[in-house]
C-alpha cells in the first residue's frame, strides 16, 4: 500500500498559505460551536467535540488526498453511535466513553480494510436518492431530540416515539426564559443563514449566550448550563470493553464506516469538481482511518467528512489543508486557555444551535426536484426517511442500501423495450412495445435493454414469443437489438438456446445486431453462437439490416 502523505496540501506557495490560513481563522469561528452542538448528539462531554478538531483533522491533513474535506465530528455518525450505545451505558459515564472509542477504534480497522482492498466504490452502493432520504431522518430526529431541551422539559428517552411522548406528557412545565432564548438563537442563526451566510451565527449565539448567562445567573432562573469544562490537551488512552460489547458493537461500527463512506466520497467529489481537482478515494478512506483511530485514542468520537463544515470552509475560502491546520491549532488555544467561559453556555443554545443544524440536513429542494423527475425514487426517500426518524439510524442505513439495489435491479429486471422501425424517410425510429406491431411486413427490430440474467430471461423470452405470435404477418427475420447488452448468464443461456432451435424449427431467422465483444465471448462461451449461426450475428445493426434485405431479395 502506498502512501501518498500531505496531498492535500501540495502545492504550496505563500500566496495560498496566507488566504488559507485566514480562511482557517473564519472556519474555526464558525464551526467550533456546531461541534459542541454535536456532542449533545453524541451523548458526550462539550469538550470532546474539541478533540475531534484536535489529532483527527491533523491525521487526515497528513494522510489523506481532499484538498477540500474538513473531517472532524458529524450529526449523521453521531446520532448512529448514540441511538446504538443508548441502552448499554449513561450518556457521558466513564462506560460510554470507553463503548464510544471503542466504535471510533472499530469503525478505523474497517476503514483501513476497506483501503487495503480498494472498496471505496462501496460508496456508490447508496443511490444519492436514498442518501437524501436517510440525512432527511437524521434531521427529523436530531430535531425531535432537541426539542425536550429547547423548551426546557426533561426528555431522557432515547426512541423518538417516546421522545415525543414525554414532550406532550411536559408541555405544562414548560421553562419560558429557555424557551425564549431557544427561539431567538434559532430564528437568528436561520435567518443568518438565510440573508448573511458567510456570517458565523452559532460563533454569536454561542458569544451572547456566554455573556449574558454570566452577567445574569441564568441558571437561578432555571435555565440549565453546560457547566464546567477541562482544560488542556486530551490524555491519549486505548479504549477497553467487554468481549460481549464488543460484539454488540460491531453493527454500530459497521453503520458508521458505510455513511462515512458514503458521505464522505460524496462530499470530496462534490469540492473536487467544482475546482476542477482530482482526488483519490483509496487515500482518503486511509485518511479517514487514521482520523478515527485518533479520536478514539483522544478521548473523542468518531469523524466523518462532513458536508455541512467542508461547505463551509468552502464558503470562508479555504483551498487546500492548510486552512484545516490553522483551525486545528485555534481549537488547541481554546482547549489550553478559553474553556472556563464555556461552562455558562444555556444548553438551550446549544440545541438551538444543533436544531439548526437539523432544518439543514432536511434538503427540501432536492427532496421537491426528486418528486417532480421521478416519483417512484421520491418514494424510496420518503420510506428511508421515516424509517430513520420512527424506527433507527441503523435499520435506515441497512434499508437505504437495500433499496438503491433493489431499484437497479428493478431496472434489469423491467428494462425499456422497443420495436424499431422505418418512418416515410426511412429513418428508424423506437416505438413502444406493443404486441400487434411489426418493424415491416415479416420482420421485427426488438431493443432489449438490459443484460440478460436470470431474472428477467423469462420476460425477455414471453415478450418476443408474443411479438411473433400476434404479428399482423408471419414472421421470418426475428432481429435482436444488443447494444443493452453485455452479459448472459448461464440461465439465460439455456433459455436463450431454447428459444433459437425453437425459431429455427418455425423457419423464423433469429438476427443478432450491435454485439459487443464481452457479449460475443458470452454467446461462444455458452454455445448459443453454435445454434443461430456466425452468419446472424453482426457487430452493428445495419450490417444485420443489411443481411435481412439480402434475403428478403433472394
Amino acid at each position: 500500500m502506498q502512501l501518498n502523505l500531505f496531498a492535500g496540501l501540495r502545492p504550496l506557495s505563500w500566496k495560498a498559505t496566507i488566504r488559507d490560513s485566514i480562511a482557517g481563522f473564519t472556519l474555526a469561528f464558525m464551526n467550533i460551536p456546531q461541534v459542541l452542538g454535536y456532542t449533545r448528539i453524541a451523548g458526550t462531554p462539550a469538550v470532546t467535540g474539541l478533540y475531534t478538531l484536535l489529532l483527527p483533522l491533523l491525521m487526515f491533513s497528513i494522510f489523506g488526498s481532499s484538498r477540500h474535506l474538513v473531517v472532524s465530528a458529524d450529526s449523521a455518525t453521531a446520532a448512529i453511535f448514540s441511538s446504538g450505545l443508548s441502552g448499554m451505558a449513561s450518556q457521558a459515564s466513564e462506560k460510554y466513553m470507553a463503548l464510544v472509542g471503542m466504535v471510533a477504534l472499530l469503525t478505523a480497522a474497517l476503514l483501513l480494510l476497506a483501503r487495503i482492498f480498494k472498496l471505496g466504490f462501496l460508496a456508490d452502493f447508496l443511490s444519492r436518492t436514498v442518501l437524501v432520504g436517510f440525512l432527511t431522518g437524521v434531521g427529523f430526529q436530531i430535531g425531535i431530540a432537541m426539542i425536550g431541551d429547547l423548551l426546557g422539559i426533561p426528555v431522557n428517552a432515547h426512541k423518538t416515539i417516546a421522545q415525543l411522548q414525554q414532550i406532550i406528557n411536559g408541555l405544562n412545565s414548560i421553562n419560558y426564559p429557555t424557551l425564549t432564548i431557544s427561539v431567538l438563537v434559532v430564528s437568528g442563526i436561520l435567518g443568518f443563514r438565510h440573508f448573511h451566510p458567510r456570517l458565523p451565527a452559532s460563533l454569536f449565539a454561542v458569544v451572547a449566550g456566554i455573556s449574558i448567562s454570566y452577567i445574569y445567573h441564568f441558571s437561578s432562573y432555571g435555565i440549565e448550563v453546560i457547566g464546567p469544562i477541562p482544560g488542556g490537551l486530551p490524555s491519549l488512552n486505548f479504549p477497553t470493553v467487554s468481549w460481549n460489547d464488543l460484539l454488540k458493537l460491531v453493527p454500530i461500527a459497521l453503520s458508521c464506516f458505510v455513511i462515512i463512506i458514503a458521505q464522505s466520497a460524496a462530499t470530496s467529489r462534490v469540492f473536487a469538481v467544482r475546482h476542477h481537482e482530482r482526488v483519490n478515494e483509496d487515500d482518503d478512506i486511509l485518511g479517514l482511518s487514521v482520523a478515527n483511530a485518533a479520536a478514539a485514542i483522544s478521548g473523542a468520537f468518531v469523524v466523518n467528512g462532513s458536508p455541512t463544515q467542508t461547505a463551509m470552509a468552502d464558503i470562508a475560502g479555504a483551498r487546500s489543508q492548510v486552512a484545516q491546520l490553522v483551525f486545528a491549532f485555534i481549537v488547541l488555544l481554546v482547549l489550553l486557555f478559553f474553556t472556563e467561559p464555556l461552562q455558562y453556555l444555556p444548553r438551550s443554545v446549544l440545541a438551538g444551535i444543533v436544531f439548526a443544524i437539523a432544518v439543514g440536513l432536511v434538503d427540501f429542494r432536492s427532496l421537491r426536484d426528486i418528486r417532480k423527475e421521478s416519483p417512484g425514487e421520491f418514494k424510496l426517500a420518503i420510506i428511508t426517511a421515516t424509517v430513520v426518524t420512527l424506527i433507527g439510524l441503523e435499520q435506515g442505513i441497512l434499508l437505504a442500501i437495500v433499496l438503491s439495489l433493489l431499484r437497479h435491479v428493478d431496472h434489469s429486471y423491467r428494462p425499456h423495450t422497443m420495436i424499431l422501425a422505418p418512418d416515410d424517410s426511412g429513418r428508424w425510429l423506437p416505438l413502444s412495445v406493443t404486441p400487434g406491431i411489426e418493424s415491416e411486413p415479416g420482420l421485427i427490430v426488438y431493443r432489449f435493454g438490459a443484460d440478460l440474467f436470470y431474472a428477467n430471461d423469462n420476460r425477455f423470452i414471453d415478450e418476443v414469443r408474443s411479438l411473433i405470435e400476434l404479428a399482423p404477418t408471419p414472421v421470418r427475420w426475428f432481429v435482436i437489438d444488443a447494444s443493452a447488452m453485455t452479459d448472459i448468464d448461464y440461465s439465460a443461456s439455456h433459455s436463450l438456446r431454447e428459444l433459437c432451435e425453437d425459431l429455427k424449427r418455425r423457419k423464423i431467422n433469429l438476427i443478432f445486431g450491435r454485439v459487443n465483444v464481452y457479449l460475443r465471448a458470452d454467446m461462444d462461451r455458452h454455445r448459443i453462437t453454435s445454434v443461430i449461426s456466425e452468419a446472424f450475428i453482426f457487430t452493428t445493426l445495419h450490417e444485420a439490416l443489411s443481411k435481412v434485405r439480402i434475403d428478403m431479395r433472394g
